[in-house]
């Protein structure tokens, strides 16, 4: 009977209508819920098989319920640099539980980037989730595979203890006075038989100086030279030169301060580390020709290749000639790169006062993690009170074919479906993933107004179903009354 599925017509068009004020209410509930995606009821009609010549039977309305997935919402600034936003269609990968995630553990795919350090270190948002990455290694390289979930860690920025770089590179600015009187020592070395007196790098050197006794020879002029060990410690280098007989050469000696700190060979004493001659030219430059022509005797036979190598403490005892760090210091090997002819400078000889413009090294003492900032690339680097930098890991975001059909779960997150295609897991920048914005959050995608009209619409709908139950129902009643 027609009125029978009318009043049927009515029922579904309640049902229909409940469904899109739930969705609107969930939507409205969620307005300053970080990363949400709205969702609206859509209608589909339903039609009956008709009967020729029987009437029109109504089939009514169903609803279906469809989640604007991979619309993005606007990206709002905070001021913490855990907060993270995604400009793309990526998807932070998070876990349920932080540690001993296994094979079987559901991974759950979110915007929510609402994240914080909790007491063991883990980045975690609001809801609990772990944010997940691709673990930096020692080398500082990133084993990353698009289908495999089970590469990804659970970035923990606890885990970061102090650090210390070494001593790697020295650049000297520095001017020895052409004009420097030449000692008594350096001249009773050239003296033949040699003076009594005389300056000899193993007998009677600048290593042995000793201003209160007298002993060892008085350097015409010293630098000194800071340098950070493996350990974050600083040791200290000394570079002294004395003028000799010969025009526009110095004899010079790198040495440690103090020469405990060192075990060196045959042929170094009292802390040396190297010895021989310095040529200047003519015009005030160091002359790389005749140190290479000088060849041993020079400090450095190739001053574009000036380097010092220490053996580390465990190592055995030193060749001539050769330097380790003291056993008890317990640290590691080392080489020093001198840069003598940097064009800004380097070692130079002019008839002006002895001067160290600048003695500049790389290396670090030991530091304590300071932040930790995050690039648009997803890349999570700690950041140390003495200046250094170390990358820790590097998020991963994850696409899908058809985002719009994943399915949703609790904490603002979601799951894969079939109807999503399986993810593929990306650095941030590449493949449509997106890039990452560090203090920033993604804002929900309801708009208020929009929501409230739907709600006048719905309502409006709803009563208007309603209308039809009572219409059938007074129908029904006027066929009844006829029977009287």
């Amino acid at each position: 009977m027609s009125i029978n599925s009318a009043l049927l017509a009515g029922v579904s068009g309640l049902t229909a209508n409940s469904a899109a004020l739930a969705a609107i209410s969930q939507n409205i509930a969620n307005v300053n819920t970080v990363g949400y995606k709205r969702s609206a009821a859509e209608f589909q009609t339903v039609i009956n098989s008709q009967v020729q010549g029987a009437g029109y039977s109504a089939g009514g309305v169903l609803s279906s319920a469809r989640h604007y997935t991979s619309q993005a919402g606007q990206l709002q600034r905070t001021t913490s640099n855990t907060d993270l936003g995604i400009a793309g269609q990526g998807f932070f990968v998070v876990t349920e539980k932080a540690e001993n995630v296994q094979v079987t553990d559901a991974r759950l795919f979110t915007r929510a980037g609402a994240f914080r350090v909790d007491n063991l270190g883990y980045l975690k948002n609001t809801a609990g989730l772990y944010l997940q990455g691709w673990p930096v290694d020692a080398d500082g390289n990133i084993a990353s595979d698009p289908s495999d979930l089970n590469r990804l860690r659970t970035i923990n920025v606890g885990s970061v203890g102090g650090t210390a770089e070494p001593t790697t590179r020295v650049q000297l600015n520095a001017n020895i006075k052409s004009s420097q009187a030449i000692s008594s020592e350096a001249s009773d070395a050239t003296a033949t038989p040699p003076g009594a007196n005389a300056y000899s790098p193993t007998t009677n050197s600048m290593a042995m100086w000793d201003p209160e006794t007298g002993a060892g020879v008085k350097p015409d002029f010293e630098l000194t030279i800071p340098v950070s060990d493996s350990k974050g410690g600083q040791r200290t280098i000394a570079l002294s030169f004395l003028k000799s007989t010969v025009p526009n050469q110095w004899y010079a000696e790198i040495r440690a301060i103090p020469a405990s700190d060192v075990t060196t060979g045959a042929g170094l004493a009292n802390g040396q580390l190297k010895t021989g001659l310095v040529a200047f030219t003519q015009d005030g430059r160091l002359d790389v020709d005749a140190m290479e022509a000088l060849g041993a005797a020079a400090l450095f036979p190739d001053p574009s290749a000036a380097t010092l190598n220490f053996a580390a403490s465990d190592a055995t005892a030193p060749a001539a000639g050769a330097v380790k760090w003291a056993t008890g210091l317990g640290i590691d090997d080392q080489v020093l790169a001198f840069d003598l002819t940097a064009a800004a400078g380097g070692l130079t000889q002019y008839d002006s006062a002895s001067v160290v413009q600048a003695v500049l090294t790389n290396g670090t003492a030991f530091g304590n993690l300071s932040e930790v900032k995050i690039d648009d690339t997803g890349f999570v680097t700690a950041i140390f009170d003495n200046g250094v930098t170390r990358r820790i890991a590097q998020i991963a975001l994850a696409t899908f074919p058809s985002p719009d059909a994943l399915l949703e779960s609790t904490g603002n997150a979601f799951r894969v479906s079939q109807g999503s295609g399986t993810y593929n897991l990306k650095a941030a920048g590449t493949g449509g993933a997106g890039t990452i914005g560090s203090s920033q959050l993604e804002a929900s995608t309801v708009d208020l107004s929009a929501e409230f009209t739907g709600l006048i619409t719905t309502q409006r709908a709803y009563s208007a179903s309603s209308k039809i139950i009572t219409t059938a129902d007074e129908m029904l009643a006027e066929l009844i009354s006829i029977k009287r």
